[in-house]
């Protein structure tokens, strides 16, 4: 799959990770397709950083991964007794105390966090494989445009682990508990089909013309003004936080603000 950013001087590129700025238009791309893609707490910081590194001039975000796959998950290196050099295996974190094995996952968490702040708009562009850690990557971003061919799969319970790295509130919030339960505890794929029918993405389109899709979705996006999208994501990501009184109220004192600045009056 080629890489619409390979032009740009990158703003970070390392651990498998790369950013590139073009105005207000991000891109960050996963560049290790033959491991797929696979992910390890150095990949982790690098996705962090990426996130730090965002000018304010970026509104939109879009994540990809280069070659056939998306993510196909944790490396498998992990799972080993010597684990990744340089990095705590797991017997070594299981091994720590209650707060430094918290430290640990919360540190690993940050990669995935960033990507819902309500000053930018994130879209995964997704292909092949979106496995575990994968798949909560993709979720962790607000949208998600997927190719044909795309398998998402959530396998941490299968090798008796639970999704830890941000996925479970995206996907009960999109597909709901039920649905959510089902795909976790079994492990099982889900293809392009169900995942626009059930909300997991937003459009399904042939894998060549994947990266179109998104570029024509970020110019959407880039279209309306900021500060208008930045109010609007705000107001949706706490609706489900809020009786309908209170988003009622939320989209008053929005409208307001808007109203305010449009008309050049202030506070």
């Amino acid at each position: 799959m080629a890489s619409p950013d390979q032009d740009l001087a990158p703003a970070l590129d390392k651990d498998g990770v790369r950013l590139t700025v073009d105005d207000a238009l991000a891109t960050v791309t996963l560049t290790n397709p033959a491991k797929r893609n696979a992910q390890s707490p150095a990949l982790w910081r690098a996705l962090a950083e990426a996130g730090r590194l965002l000018p304010g001039s970026v509104r939109v975000v879009v994540l990809r991964g280069e070659g056939k796959s998306f993510s196909a998950g944790l490396d498998r290196q992990m799972f080993t007794p010597e684990g990744i050099p340089g990095e705590p295996t797991f017997i070594e974190l299981a091994r720590r105390d209650d707060a430094g094995l918290d430290a640990a996952i919360t540190a690993y968490q940050e990669a995935f966090t960033w990507w819902r702040r309500n000053d930018i708009v994130s879209v995964a562009a997704v292909q092949g494989h979106a496995v575990g850690a994968g798949f909560q990557l993709a979720l962790a971003c607000d949208l998600r445009v997927v190719a044909d061919d795309v398998q998402f799969a959530m396998r941490e319970t299968s090798l008796g682990l639970v999704p830890d790295l941000t996925g479970t509130h995206p996907l009960v919030g999109l597909v709901g508990y039920a649905r959510a339960l089902e795909i976790c505890a079994t492990g099982r794929f889900v293809q392009a089909e169900e995942a626009v029918v059930s909300g997991l993405a937003n459009l399904a389109v042939p894998a060549g013309e994947l990266d179109g899709a998104v570029a024509d979705l970020a110019a959407a996006l880039l279209a309306a003004p900021r500060d208008a999208v930045v109010e609007t994501k705000a107001l949706l990501r706490g609706a489900a936080d809020r009786t309908y009184d209170e988003q009622r109220a939320a989209e008053r004192a929005a409208q307001a603000r808007r109203l305010r600045d449009l008309a050049g009056v202030g506070e």
